[in-house]
């Protein structure tokens, strides 16, 4: 029976896809399990960044060794042609710490993606986008990659547009803690002070609610026609 791992940085990002799933919390990060007739689907969250996706690749390893592994979210967008709230099978990913290129079991993929160690801005995804061949950037997908190719195991990459390149957003890298966890109590505090970052949030919210739903979508769409 084949083992299906599917890792996230936030369980928004993975909700439309787990619903009625079994659910558990262990070792501060969040599980969800479905068995079909020739498989076991684990997804898992522990927050931002490669370290807290180490660990969710770690607490679902540590009951069964995996066969397949996607890593999904939400990513900020490099270039002007990608849409807000779509949903993308990457190609590849650029560790941006170590220069190291990891390609995808993407087949009909053809976007590439930078894993930056922090929420890139307008500023930053100008300067990746300047950088680096491209589209899109997350913070976790890397770390994925580099297990899958330790453990020869196969490596999807499944990426949902939460934000555009020109998106003029408030520093989210101030609200998110040493262990990954982003401090949600805090950044509303912050936000409702600051009218100005409204608009662009609520903008923000909308396409990263669309771009869960065609993650789930493309990611069915993927399994199913392996």
């Amino acid at each position: 029976m084949t083992r299906i791992a599917i890792i996230a940085a936030m369980a928004a990002e993975l909700k439309p896809l787990v619903r009625g799933w079994q659910h558990e919390r262990r070792n501060g990060v969040d599980l969800w399990r479905m068995r079909s007739e020739d498989a076991v689907w684990v997804a898992a969250c522990a927050g931002a960044g490669q370290t807290a996706a180490t660990r969710a690749f770690a607490e679902i390893e540590a009951d069964s060794p995996i066969d397949l592994v996607f890593s999904i979210g939400w990513a900020g967008a490099l270039i002007g042609t990608v849409a807000l709230g779509s949903a993308h099978n990457v190609a590849g990913v650029i560790d941006v710490r170590t220069g190291e290129r990891f390609h995808c079991d993407a087949g009909a993929g053809e976007l590439w993606l930078v894993t930056s160690p922090i929420v890139a801005g307008a500023d930053e995804k100008h300067r990746l986008a300047a950088a680096y061949p491209a589209a899109l950037v997350d913070m976790e997908a890397a770390a994925i990659a580099r297990l899958a190719q330790t453990r020869g195991i196969p490596f999807y990459c499944v990426k949902g547009v939460s934000d555009g390149l020109i998106d003029k957003l408030p520093d989210f890298n101030r609200f998110i803690d040493p262990q990954g966890q982003f401090q949600t109590g805090r950044f509303i505090l912050f936000a409702l002070l600051r009218p100005w970052y409204w608009s662009a949030l609520a903008r923000m919210g909308e396409n990263s609610m669309k771009a869960s739903q065609a993650i789930a979508d493309l990611l069915l769409q993927i399994l199913f026609e392996r």
